[in-house]
C-alpha cells in the first residue's frame, strides 16, 4: 500500500493525516496542541531562528514532524510522499532554507545586510535532501507555491479553496488564528495582509485557554440568565456541556461531557454573549470577583478579556487597512470566508455582532481548514501542485505589511482603547473619520452563513483523531558552577525549565514563550545562561 503525510504547519500547532495515495482514504488524524518553536506567534519563530540558529529551528520543527509520524502509525521507510502547508515562516523552516529575507521588510535594509531573497516556487524534492528526513528514504516531498515572498502557500490556499477567486463580488477571506491571513478580492486585484492577532483565538495565552481539541469549551450560550457550554467531543463535535450561573459557576443543569479547556471561538462566544446581557462593559466583568465562572471551574478574567480584545481588535484593524488601501468603505464588503479551526467553530452572527467579520456583509462562508486541505490535495495529484503554481502566478496583488502601515497603526490604536480603556464606540467610529480611515457600525442585520464543514479537519480518518498535549521537543545546556538557585525555573510563567542536579537544563520549547518573555535570560547571570549554547535534545 502506498502511503503519504499531509501537514498543515501552524503557527500555534501542526494538523496531519496520513492517506492511503491510490484510493484516498485518509487513515488517521493526529494534531499538535502546540508548535515546536518557542513563542506564541510567528514573529516569535522567525526571531528564534534569525537569532539563536536556523539549524537548531529546522531541527525543532523535524523532530516535531517525526514525533507526528510516529503517532499516524507509520513506518518512515514506506512512506511515498509527503505534502507540507503553511506560511512562508514555518514551510522554510520545514525545508532548511534561510529566513532572513523573511525577518526583513525593506528592499534597502535586505541589500545592506547583503540579504537575498529565497525562491518560493512550487517545488518537489526528495526527503534525503532535507536535514532530519534522510529515514523517509527518497520519498517525494511536495511544497506548494507563495504567491510573493511574504504571501505565503497559507494565504493561497486560503484564496483557492474560499472560491473568491470565482466571484465578482467584493469579498474578504480571513484566517483566525494567531496570524491571521486575511485577503480582500476588488475588481480582479487581491489585497492581502497577516495580522499578529496573538493566540488567544487560539485559546492560547488565556488563563483556561486551549486550541480547539477534544473537551474545549468551543460555544456558549445564555438560557435566560444561565449559560449553556458547548464542549467538542472526541470527533471534534460541539456539544451540550452543563448549564452554568456565569456569576458562581453553580451547575444549574448537568450536561453529559466534561471541559478542561475553553478554546477561542468560546472565548468569542463568551465576550458577545456577556456584553448582550451586561456581564461584560469595557473592559471591566460586572461580577463581584470580576470573572466569568464556566462549567468545570473553567475561568474568563478581565486579563483574559483585555488580552482576547487585542486579538479581536487586530482582526479589524487589518479588515479596516485592507478597505484603506484598496479605496473602499468597509460596507462594501457583502461576502466573508471564515477559514482555520476558529472560523469553523465560531458562531458567525457573535463573531459578527463584535466586528471580526465586516459590519456590512450579507453572506458568510466557513470553510474549514484550507492549509490542510490544499496539502491534502497536492499529496494526491501532482496536477494539481503545478495547477497551483499557475495560479499564484496569475494572481495580481497587493500585500500590506500592516506592521508598517499608518492606517493600520492608526486603527490598532484606537482597538486598543475601544478593548482595554472602555472608549465608547460613538468615539471609535469620531476618530476613525477624522483620521480619513474607513467607517464602521453596528451591524444592521445578522448574515446569512452558509457552514460548509461542522469541523475544521472534515474527514478525521478510519482510525479517528488523536491529539499530541507535548510535541516532546527539548532545548539543553550545560550550566558550568551553576549554584542551584534556579531561578530560571521559578521566574519560568509556564513551567517549561528543568535541570538535573549536575546543572543540564531541558526547556521545553513548545511552552516557551521565546523573546516575548526571556525571564530565565534575565534571572541568570549572562556568561552562564546563554541561549546560543542551547543544543536540540533527544528525549
Amino acid at each position: 500500500m502506498k502511503q503519504g503525510i499531509a501537514i498543515d504547519l501552524g503557527t500555534s500547532g501542526f494538523r496531519a493525516q496520513r492517506i492511503d495515495l491510490e484510493s484516498g482514504n485518509i487513515g488517521k488524524t493526529v494534531i499538535s496542541l502546540r508548535n515546536p518553536l518557542p513563542g506564541a506567534n510567528v514573529m516569535d519563530h522567525l526571531d528564534f531562528a534569525v537569532n539563536y540558529g536556523q539549524d537548531i529551528a529546522h531541527e525543532l520543527v523535524i523532530n516535531a514532524f517525526k514525533n507526528i509520524s510516529d503517532m499516524l502509525r507509520t513506518d518512515q521507510s514506506s512512506i511515498d510522499r509527503i505534502a507540507v502547508c503553511g506560511n512562508p515562516i514555518q514551510l522554510s523552516l520545514f525545508q532548511g532554507i534561510p529566513v532572513e529575507d523573511l525577518a526583513y521588510a525593506g528592499e534597502r535594509k535586505k541589500k545592506k545586510l547583503n540579504i537575498k531573497e529565497q525562491e518560493r516556487k512550487a517545488a518537489i524534492i526528495s526527503s534525503s535532501d532535507i536535514p532530519g528526513l534522510e529515514d523517509f528514504g527518497d520519498c517525494q516531498v511536495m511544497i506548494p507555491p507563495a504567491i510573493k515572498h511574504e504571501v505565503g502557500a497559507d494565504a493561497l490556499a486560503l484564496i483557492v479553496k474560499s472560491g473568491m477567486l470565482d466571484s465578482d463580488d467584493i469579498s474578504i477571506a480571513t484566517d483566525y488564528g494567531t496570524n491571521a491571513e486575511m485577503a480582500l478580492k476588488v475588481d480582479n486585484v487581491i489585497y492581502t495582509g497577516s495580522a499578529a492577532a496573538g493566540p488567544a483565538l487560539e485559546g492560547q495565552q488565556i488563563r483556561d485557554g486551549i486550541l480547539a481539541s477534544p473537551n474545549a469549551i468551543s460555544d456558549v450560550k445564555f438560557e435566560n440568565d444561565s449559560l449553556r457550554n458547548y464542549v467538542l467531543d472526541d470527533e471534534l463535535t460541539a456539544v451540550e456541556g452543563d448549564l452554568v450561573d456565569p456569576k458562581s459557576g453553580e451547575v444549574v443543569q448537568k450536561g453529559d461531557i466534561r471541559a478542561k479547556g475553553i478554546t477561542g471561538t468560546g472565548v468569542i462566544a463568551l465576550i458577545e454573549q456577556s456584553m448582550g446581557k451586561g456581564l461584560i462593559q469595557l473592559p471591566r466583568i460586572n461580577t463581584t470577583d470580576k470573572i466569568l465562572h464556566l462549567q468545570d471551574n473553567i475561568r474568563f478574567s478581565e486579563k483574559d478579556l483585555i488580552e482576547a480584545g487585542r486579538a479581536i481588535g487586530a482582526i479589524r484593524a487589518g479588515h479596516i487597512t485592507l478597505c484603506n488601501v484598496a479605496g473602499i468603505e468597509m460596507q462594501d464588503i457583502k461576502t466573508a470566508y471564515m477559514s482555520g479551526a476558529a472560523g469553523t467553530y465560531m458562531d458567525a452572527v457573535k463573531a459578527h455582532r463584535i466586528g471580526m467579520i465586516p459590519f456590512g456583509v450579507n453572506d458568510v462562508y466557513q470553510i474549514g481548514n484550507t492549509s490542510l486541505t490544499l496539502a491534502r490535495e497536492i499529496l494526491l495529484s501532482e496536477d494539481r501542485l503545478w495547477e497551483l503554481q499557475d495560479i499564484s502566478q496569475k494572481i495580481v496583488g497587493n500585500h500590506v505589511m500592516f506592521a508598517m502601515d499608518k492606517a493600520f497603526q492608526d486603527t490598532y490604536v484606537l482597538e486598543l482603547a475601544y478593548w482595554g480603556e472602555g472608549m465608547p464606540f460613538k468615539m471609535f467610529k469620531k476618530y476613525l473619520k477624522k483620521k480619513n480611515l474607513s467607517n464602521l457600525d453596528e451591524p444592521a442585520k445578522a448574515p446569512q452563513v452558509s457552514k460548509l464543514v461542522e469541523r475544521d479537519i472534515a474527514d478525521l480518518g478510519d482510525e479517528g483523531l488523536s491529539v499530541i498535549e507535548r510535541v516532546g521537543t527539548y532545548l539543553t545546556m550545560k550550566i558550568e558552577d551553576c549554584e542551584e538557585c534556579r531561578k530560571c525555573i521559578l521566574v519560568c510563567p509556564n513551567d517549561a525549565i528543568e535541570m538535573d542536579e549536575e546543572g543540564v537544563v531541558l526547556i521545553r520549547t513548545d511552552l516557551c514563550d521565546g523573546s516575548n518573555c526571556q525571564k530565565c535570560i534575565r534571572a541568570c547571570p549572562p556568561e552562564k545562561f546563554r541561549w546560543e549554547n542551547l543544543v536540540v535534545a533527544k528525549v
